[in-house]
């Protein structure tokens, strides 16, 4: 959705309110995912992205906030059976800290052109999301589609009934990785027409490219640590 009022003009607050923060480095000590949790919660961010496996560490940290989890599911390849899917979905969806859970498309699928098994899938992905009252974004991964399958995909997404589309993991290998520019957001803006939310995710490293996306009427971008200081103009 555009805006009210140009991205350049907004508070460090309310540009916050546009990243889920992504703490998803398999790396990460406990004590590294506890200090970024805190951090994103402290900047007042729309979520904190997390691997399920860390549910209960973080929960703790975003209670009383206006920052809630947004766990991650069949992360990074989404190519696990739609019964594991669901499953994964509704362990995290029961979480009263829980706003909305990430899923990857089955994006080989994708591109073998098998829309109505995608489609078939991600609708009972988004059903048991929205069992417990829960928003459900489906990751394209479109670094590894062509034009022609991000608009197929797109409407796997939104004949699914779920409620955002977004880009990318951030976990691919052996592609050139752009992420969520601004061509690829407009094209998904495009076909969408604004049937789904569009969460951008991937190489947004910029403050320039971050207020580009959200004067394009982007709803959400995941944004990397070490990137979040960067886009919301912190000085450190």
């Amino acid at each position: 959705m555009k805006p009210n009022k140009p991205a350049k003009e907004m508070t460090t607050k309310e540009l916050a309110k546009y990243i889920d923060y992504s703490v998803l480095k398999p790396e990460f000590t406990e004590q590294e995912i506890i200090d970024l949790t805190k951090d994103g919660v402290q900047l007042g961010c729309a979520t904190i992205c997390i691997n399920p496996g860390y549910m209960d560490l973080c929960e703790p940290y975003v209670k009383g906030s206006e920052t809630m989890l947004c766990p991650v599911t069949d992360f990074p390849f989404g190519d696990s059976s739609t019964e594991s899917r669901v499953q994964q979905i509704e362990a995290v969806a029961k979480c009263d800290t829980v706003k909305e859970v990430d899923i990857v498309a089955n994006f080989g699928k994708i591109r073998s052109g098998k829309l109505d098994e995608v489609t078939e899938d991600l609708k009972a992905c988004a059903d048991a999301a929205h069992k417990y009252g829960r928003a459900l974004k489906v990751i394209l991964e479109t670094d590894a589609l062509t034009k022609e399958e991000i608009k197929a995909g797109c409407h796997c997404v939104m004949d699914s009934g779920a409620d955002f589309i977004k880009t990318s993991t951030g976990f691919l290998t052996g592609h050139e990785n752009v992420g969520a520019t601004p061509e690829v957001i407009q094209l998904i803006m495009d076909e969408n027409q604004g049937k789904c939310k569009i969460k951008g995710s991937g190489c947004i490293r910029t403050r320039e490219h971050f207020l580009k996306l959200i004067d394009m009427g982007i709803d959400r971008m995941g944004v990397g640590y070490r990137s979040v200081p960067v886009v919301l103009d912190l000085k450190k």
